[in-house]
């Protein structure tokens, strides 16, 4: 894992497990599913506009939020960047040539 994703993923651990006043993270943990899945869904559009005419920094800045959410929203089902990364690996994997 990239050492940015595994501060940010010590730091979102940390919220879910000691909550801290005015923590964002923690918040968004507490309001639940419905709460971070909007919150997915609002960034990824942003990715789009930034996409579509708003300018790289724009683009990288929403990326950025789409990935903190996405972070969170796999944090809240105990899943980890990692299992992203095997399927990733796994998808990449080439298939035997057919008839072996």
């Amino acid at each position: 894992m990239n050492n940015t994703i595994d501060i940010l993923w010590a730091t979102l651990t940390a919220r879910r497990d000691n909550p801290q006043p005015g923590s964002y993270t923690a918040q968004l943990l507490a309001a639940g599913e419905d709460e971070i899945v909007k919150k997915v869904g609002e960034e990824a559009v942003e990715v789009i506009l930034a996409a579509k005419g708003q300018g790289s920094q724009r683009l990288v800045e929403e990326s950025a939020d789409l990935v903190y959410h996405l972070l969170v929203l796999l944090l809240s089902h105990n899943l980890t960047w990692e299992d992203v990364l095997a399927e990733l690996a796994r998808r990449h994997t080439p298939s035997p040539p057919a008839g072996r």
